[in-house]
């Protein structure tokens, strides 16, 4: 409810949720790409590509990490259980995508930020378009902007092996493709807020998460894999910026 602080069962929960997913994604992500990490000079000490790991322990792990997600989904409402196994979909089909396409982070998005649709569903047993369609574009339009930084990384390398990204699609574009995405996802997350009822509070802190969005993009130094490392991680605070504004635009409302 508006004034209020939000059910920190449904917290913790989504928090955990939020681990597994992601875990049971990079799983998925290592095992079918044990054979391409191998090759890349960032990735060959992960533990299937390095063989510290065999295909079926990893097997067993992401059939663990399956069973305890699956323990938090049954917490949710019917409609939620739904749309949650949904996106199992997405999570074991995304490390195909840089064999096909060179909008493989596009797709990431799709399947990272499934959580801001389960999320509402979660507490409303529904889904609002006016609030979850700009919310989870403004997630992708993000992931977009972080994950292109990341590929970087790996460009030479992923030229070699013969798998694409949004960094070789960009290439020296890179900076304007990105601040295209960043502008709409602060822009989605503006229109969200608004439609959602969040008050004055929650936009001095999208504004701050503008400000560091905008430093990531215009500082990174592309050809520095150390820098864009940097910058990928720092979007942790990008991250705590908009759900701080989330937290104080309810609490104001």
């Amino acid at each position: 409810m508006p004034g209020e602080l939000p059910d920190l069962k449904m917290l913790a929960l989504f928090g955990c949720g939020a681990v597994l997913l992601r875990g049971a994604g990079c799983t998925v992500n290592d095992l079918l790409d044990r054979d391409i990490d191998n090759k890349v000079e960032r990735t060959k000490s992960r533990p299937f590509a390095s063989g510290a790991l065999t295909p079926s322990q990893g097997v067993c792990f992401l059939g663990a990490q399956l069973l305890l997600g699956l323990g938090i989904l049954l917490q949710l409402n019917n409609y939620s259980r739904v749309l949650g196994a949904s996106s199992l979909l997405l999570v074991f089909s995304y490390p195909l995508m840089k064999r096909f396409t060179f909008w493989p982070q596009a797709y990431l998005g799709l399947t990272f930020n499934w959580g801001a649709l389960l999320g509402w569903a979660a507490i409303k047993e529904s889904l609002d378009p006016a609030v979850i369609v700009p919310l989870y574009t403004a997630g992708i339009c993000w992931t977009l902007v972080y994950d292109t930084i990341y590929a970087h990384q790996d460009k030479e390398d992923d030229l070699k092996v013969g798998v694409k990204s949004t960094a070789l699609r960009f290439g020296e574009s890179t900076k304007q493709w990105i601040s295209a995405f960043g502008a709409a996802s602060i822009g989605s997350l503006a229109l969200s807020g608004y439609n959602a009822e969040l008050a004055w509070a929650y936009f001095p802190f999208l504004t701050a998460a503008a400000a560091q969005l905008a430093w990531q993009i215009s500082t990174v130094d592309l050809s520095d894999r150390a820098d864009c490392n940097r910058k990928f991680v720092s979007n942790k605070w990008f991250g705590a910026l908009v759900f701080s504004g989330i937290l104080c635009g309810r609490l104001a409302s």
